[in-house]
């Protein structure tokens, strides 16, 4: 792997799951010598970072983690909004039943009682996610949906402090993962709407209890980057 490759998946580990808080100055100097990289490859890192919209330049030697505040967080739902309906709807009519029947009768036994049982949930979320975007087959949609999913991890971790929330979002899941097995493309759109309204609501309300100016500081402890959202 390149130096710069690894300086990049360093710092994005470290903001997504918020031990780079929002604000963090990032010095190339230190983070270099941090990171074991020369400054160039550093430079590199921070540049697609900044191009990813999760680092700012305030200056020519200053960089900083960007914020995230409620208003960033709607913008990002209206993408993500449009995004997964339209592949909740191309995976109904391309992807493979079987395998979403599958996932969707793991999500029926699927549990979020324990640390343990609530890693194996965000296990199956990551093999939906990837099936998805296996059956859209669009290079150009699930491309933005990578790009959409690199923020959501840092906001998904409000909700995960979120019992309640959690467990509805197995069920909702579940549909979604059924429908598209059903080749029913209104119902797995409809059902996708239903979740991405619920998974904002409560992260919106995380955002509003949360210290001001840290919209994601609620859960900057939590080291997984999957969430109920």
């Amino acid at each position: 792997m390149r130096a710069s490759d690894r300086a990049y998946a360093s710092l994005l580990d470290e903001i997504q799951s918020g031990r780079l808080a929002p604000g963090a100055v990032l010095g190339e100097v230190e983070q270099a010598a941090r990171l074991g990289v020369s400054r160039t490859p550093l430079r590199e890192a921070l540049g697609r970072l900044a191009a990813d919209g999760l680092v700012v330049q305030q200056s020519p030697r200053v960089t900083v983690v960007s914020d995230v505040d409620a208003g960033d967080i709607r913008e990002l739902f209206e993408v993500r909004r449009a995004l997964e309906e339209t592949a909740a709807r191309l995976a109904s009519e391309r992807g493979d039943a079987a395998a979403f029947a599958q996932l969707a009768r793991e999500f029926s036994a699927a549990t979020v009682d324990g640390v343990a049982a609530t890693d194996d949930y965000y296990a199956v979320i990551a093999r939906f996610d990837a099936e998805l975007d296996s059956a859209v087959a669009n290079d150009y949609l699930t491309s933005a949906l990578r790009t959409v999913r690199t923020h959501l991890v840092r906001v998904r971790r409000l909700a995960r402090d979120n019992p309640g929330r959690l467990a509805a979002s197995v069920a909702e899941h579940r549909l979604i993962a059924a429908a598209i097995a059903a080749r029913d493309a209104d119902l797995a759109a409809h059902a996708t709407h239903v979740h991405l309204h619920n998974a904002l609501a409560s992260i919106l309300d995380s955002v509003a209890d949360a210290p001001a100016g840290v919209a994601t500081g609620a859960a900057a402890s939590v080291h997984h980057e999957q969430g109920a959202a």
